[in-house]
């Protein structure tokens, strides 16, 4: 039986329709989905009747509602989901909660900011495991500036564009779970591409622990 994974898509910038049709396209996905594109359709109770939870939102309610979903406190589920065991993936919204000091503690960094969208290479990490099967490929997307804030990071994947070089997928454990990072993902040319499809599989099969 297949692991089951809740996926939290849906705001102002990027639409819960992309998010699922990705992860729909994915073909040998080792887990299930079950979406969620409400921010108010959540509890901590709920995320432990799943494997792996992935955040691939902003703090948005939903699409048309920027109040935030997470706000002081609910973070700490997310942490306590971890040390606990569970497998955290977050994919690029799910990396803008800059102000939300417990979700960036557990993600080991933050969005800081991105230029304009255009070209945007994407570099995985030569023999590491994340990246295996994964070659160097060229998209349209959002370059991610970010913030790495822990020294335990062990970073599989770089983007580089005219703006610079950046960090844009990680891996750390805390306490008895495991979390994966994937910063690309603005686009559905991201989404839908092979390279970035194997990226994201790769993550799943590693939080599910069929590494």
């Amino acid at each position: 039986m297949k692991n089951r994974a809740l996926v939290f898509c849906g705001d102002a910038w990027h639409p819960s329709a992309l998010v699922q049709e990705g992860f729909s396209a994915l073909g040998g996905a080792p887990v299930e989905f079950d979406f969620t594109s409400g921010g108010d359709q959540w509890s901590p109770a709920r995320l432990k009747e799943f494997a792996i939870v992935v955040v691939a939102k902003a703090n948005h309610l939903c699409a048309m509602d920027q109040r935030p979903w997470l706000t002081n406190g609910t973070p700490s589920a997310f942490r306590s989901f971890v040390q606990t065991g569970g497998g955290l993936f977050l994919i690029h919204g799910g990396m803008c909660y800059r102000e939300q000091p417990e979700m960036r503690a557990v993600t080991g960094g933050t969005f800081l900011s991105h230029p304009d969208p255009g070209p945007v290479t994407i570099e995985p990490k030569l023999g590491h495991p994340l990246a295996a099967n994964v070659k160097s490929f060229a998209v349209h997307d959002e370059h991610y500036f970010v913030a790495l804030d822990v020294k335990n990071a062990d970073v599989f994947l770089r983007t580089c564009s005219e703006h610079g070089m950046q960090p844009a997928g990680w891996i750390r454990t805390e306490g008895e779970g495991r979390v994966c990072v994937l910063t690309p993902g603005h686009s559905r040319e991201v989404w839908l591409h092979p390279e970035y499809q194997t990226l994201v599989r790769n993550g799943l099969r590693w939080l599910a622990r069929m590494d």
